[in-house]
């Protein structure tokens, strides 16, 4: 059975930990590897490894930094189904899906190929008499990122790619669930030229977490995962002094209005709701259809859609949802259907129960589809994070902003309507972080950042792109004068024009 390695200061080395964690295949239930959970002493030894290796990395100059990315970004592209299939093995998601989620974060290393465009700083000449002042941002040193079962490829890279390209090292502490997609990038990524030391892999649970957040020579620290563990990261990170970019759990509604296509809308909730078995912080898990007469037809739409719904492990090229991720997982969501049938939603399609013949110990959910669910049931409040669907009907248009506004989440929101004033009053109304207009999943791209709003998201930066830049650099102002502008004679008062 494989065992999982770390990389450390550019070498793959087996951890001396006797704690181990199983890796499963989920769509089998088979076991498949062994991951050994990294001891303090392995994380020391990475931290160490890259404040070593960052002084010269930060000193290089942002053009061959660029160019290792470059190089990088080929062999990505190269390797993309290779990644894919891991993922698949380990997370469950169809073929197809786990090549997309590859290609966004391939967009990430995209992005990072700009880095001497992006940290140009500004230049003011005779700021006063023969004085000129320039600033610049500058690398942090050491930073971490502690990411996610979900995206197992693409999140780690909404990370390291930017900061790295920024000159700082970093320490990536991957989901245990399907750590080998992060370790076959990190191969290419040493094939392409990164010094040894500048990106360390160590596995790990909370025992690592909590070491990393409390480890001096770490300067920053991003996060994804769920809202609770979030906050966590967030208040245990800035306690200890850290800079830190926690982004947390969602409830995604799309508003669906009377004017909308109704069969482009339902097509839309399908792929949102139920694209990576819902496993997505991104999912649509709320239509909010505007009408009892919208609402009767949409749902008249879904139904036969998701008995239709084509589930399978990933070797099934016509598979359009796979398992989730683990059976604790699987039965977490099962409890979560159980529970909105004691508190009196309408099961209109019950995804409990199903079994797929010749993988019958896979972790499989069926597409689910509740209706009538209202605002104080647990279905509505808590986030599922798997294929489960619940429509809230709304009387009309003003009730559905002000539910999604009175929700504790601000992830993502969309709107599905002809209506372009309606469209544009409730992109500027909505408290949410990403919104889409009769898009389903508003997920930006590189070249912006992603955010939610407020407890989706702890910390003033949002992820990637130039929030990102900003959050793994510190800014520096520079005021020059040279002898020869500078008159005799000591000045008290406060400098001024």
């Amino acid at each position: 059975m494989d065992v999982i390695e770390n990389a450390i200061g550019g070498k793959r080395v087996r951890s001396a930990s006797t704690r181990r964690s199983a890796v499963y295949n989920p769509a089998t239930g088979e076991q498949i590897a062994e991951l050994p959970l990294s001891t303090n002493a392995e994380i020391d030894q990475a931290v160490a490894s890259a404040k070593a290796a960052q002084v010269s990395w930060g000193a290089t100059p942002p053009l061959k930094r660029a160019r290792v990315m470059f190089r990088f970004k080929e062999l990505l592209d190269k390797h993309a189904a290779d990644i894919a299939r891991e993922i698949s093995r380990e997370h469950g998601k169809t073929h197809d899906d786990a090549l997309g989620e590859v290609q966004r974060g391939i967009e990430c290393v995209e992005y990072a190929c700009g880095i001497p465009e992006l940290l140009k700083g500004t230049f003011s000449r005779n700021v006063g008499p023969a004085i000129d002042s320039y600033a610049d941002r500058q690398p942090l040193g050491v930073v971490a990122g502690i990411t996610p079962f979900n995206f197992p490829a693409m999140v780690p890279m909404w990370m390291y790619p930017g900061a790295i390209a920024c000159g700082n090292a970093f320490i990536l502490k991957p989901s245990e669930r399907d750590p080998s997609a992060p370790m076959l990038a990190w191969n290419l990524i040493m094939e392409a030229g990164l010094p040894e030391g500048i990106l360390n892999v160590v596995h790990g649970d909370k025992e690592a977490v909590d070491h990393i957040l409390d480890h001096p020579d770490i300067k920053a620290v991003s996060f994804v995962g769920s809202t609770p563990i979030a906050e966590y990261v967030y208040r245990r990170g800035t306690t200890a002094g850290k800079r830190v970019q926690a982004l947390g759990g969602a409830k995604n509604h799309m508003v669906i209005l009377p004017d909308a296509d109704l069969d482009q809308a339902a097509d839309a909730l399908m792929g949102a709701g139920y694209g990576s078995a819902g496993e997505r912080c991104m999912a649509i898990s709320v239509a909010v259809p505007v009408g009892e007469k919208t609402a009767d037809a949409l749902v008249e739409r879904l139904k036969p859609r998701i008995e239709k719904l084509k589930i399978g492990p990933a070797s099934d090229k016509d598979a359009e949802m796979g398992p989730l991720v683990t059976a604790m997982h699987r039965d977490k969501v099962v409890g979560y259907i159980d529970k909105g049938v004691e508190e009196g939603a309408e099961l209109v399609v019950d995804g409990r129960g199903f079994k797929l013949q010749g993988y019958e110990n896979g972790y499989y959910v069926g597409g689910t589809l509740f209706d009538r669910v209202t605002p104080e049931m647990t279905i509505y409040k808590e986030e599922i994070f798997g294929p489960v669907l619940s429509v809230v009907r709304a009387g009309e248009y003003a009730e559905a902003v002000k539910m999604i506004n009175d929700h504790e989440y601000g992830n993502g929101v969309a709107i599905f309507t002809r209506d372009g004033d309606a469209a544009r009053d409730f992109a500027d109304k909505i408290e949410v972080g990403m919104v889409g207009v009769n898009v389903p999943i508003p997920v930006p791209v590189a070249y912006h950042s992603f955010g939610g709003w407020k407890r989706s998201l702890f910390g003033d930066h949002s992820i990637y792109g130039p929030e990102g830049v900003h959050f793994y650099t510190r800014l520096k102002t520079v005021t020059t004068r040279w002898p020869a502008g500078i008159k005799s004679g000591a000045q008290f008062t406060f400098p001024t024009l």
